[in-house]
């Protein structure tokens, strides 16, 4: 890897931090400006590119900061347009990112934690345990990376998810950082309205997201009663199902960005129609739109997807409420990059489908 750990990185500021960087390192702070542009807008890593800035500038820049935190290792294509990026950080350890196509949108779908200490029994990432969390130069640096595939096609990215490896909100400072950076006008310019962070249920740490940044919120619910969720999110021993939703109230979620609750639907477990009918009760009077998310099934789980009727028969009865409701379309099952799925390629016996490629 070209950066180095003596070095600063230009990834884990925000606009404003990296001007009074430059100030104090006696560079001019509208130098800092430049920089950004170069790095954010036309996609430059290299200072030696930066044609606007000065030899001495540049060979100074070149020698003291970097503007990579990973590396790309491998790029994974699915038949369906999906790829997915796995990136190395500077120890050798590996996070996923998932770039989703669609008519009108480029998602990224970020990871905060290499690997996820929630152990969440049907989740390919919980099955890794925790390395440790992701700094918010190598969030920011996923993002650049994502951009710089769209690039060719001249097509931009246009919304983030935190729905990759990891629990966000267990890692926050770090996720805050990296939003207010990706957001910040002279960076990467994204919309609020177009970063979603999700969470397991970190019941403390949701309010202290919305008041930080104004985000939207979506929550892996995944069961209607505490005793299944119990066995598929260990997390709700400590956050039951009430405390969570009382949490989701406060949220500061408006009629325009309701909260996204996630359900992955599990045969046998989660997927009967008392459970659609205990689930329209627990999402009453809340802002709330609701995804459906048929299980992806990947190497070592026992669980399994239920059949095409079992997702009509339980969405057809959430399909009789006002909940705005979206029955999720696995995208990326071939390389192991559907919701779930993250991480799947780093346990034994993990294989992709011969329609993926690899490059």
């Amino acid at each position: 890897m070209t950066s180095r750990s003596d070095t600063h990185s230009l990834l884990e500021h925000t606009p404003d931090e990296l001007r009074e960087v430059f100030l104090r390192e006696g560079l001019e702070p509208f130098r800092a400006n430049q920089v950004l542009r170069w790095v954010y807008q036309r996609g430059f890593r290299e200072f030696g590119g930066m044609s606007d800035l000065g030899l001495e500038l540049r060979q100074r820049l070149a020698r003291d900061w970097h503007v990579r935190a990973l590396m790309l290792e491998r790029l994974l294509e699915s038949s369906d347009g999906t790829r997915k990026l796995v990136l190395s950080t500077r120890e050798g350890a590996l996070i996923e990112s998932v770039l989703i196509p669609e008519r009108d949108r480029q998602t990224l779908c970020v990871s905060s934690q290499v690997g996820c200490s929630l152990d969440c029994s049907f989740c390919a990432t919980g099955q890794l345990g925790l390395g440790r969390n992701l700094r918010a130069e190598e969030i920011v640096d996923q993002v650049l990376y994502a951009a710089e595939l769209l690039a060719p096609s001249g097509e931009t990215l246009t919304h983030l998810v935190f729905m990759g490896m990891g629990e966000p909100l267990l890692n926050l400072r770090n996720v805050i950082q990296s939003i207010r950076i990706l957001m910040d006008p002279a960076a990467a310019a994204f919309s609020p309205r177009r970063i979603t962070v999700s969470t397991a249920g970190v019941v403390p740490r949701i309010e202290e997201l919305g008041r930080a940044v104004p985000v939207r919120l979506a929550v892996s619910l995944h069961a209607t009663t505490d005793a299944v969720r119990d066995e598929l999110i260990p997390l709700n021993r400590r956050f039951p199902i009430a405390s969570l939703l009382e949490a989701c109230r406060r949220y500061p979620a408006s009629r325009r960005d309701p909260i996204s609750f996630e359900y992955t639907l599990i045969r046998g477990v989660n997927d009967s129609v008392e459970d659609a009918r205990r689930l329209i009760r627990l999402l009453h009077g809340l802002r709330a739109k609701l995804n459906l998310i048929p299980m992806n099934e990947h190497p070592g789980t026992a669980y399994r997807r239920p059949s095409a009727a079992a997702v009509e028969e339980f969405a057809k009865v959430l399909a009789a409420t006002r909940i705005r409701l979206t029955v999720r379309r696995s995208r990326g099952d071939d390389i192991l990059a559907a919701c779930g799925q993250l991480g799947s390629l780093a346990r034994p016996g993990a294989a992709l489908s011969s329609a993926a490629s690899v490059r």
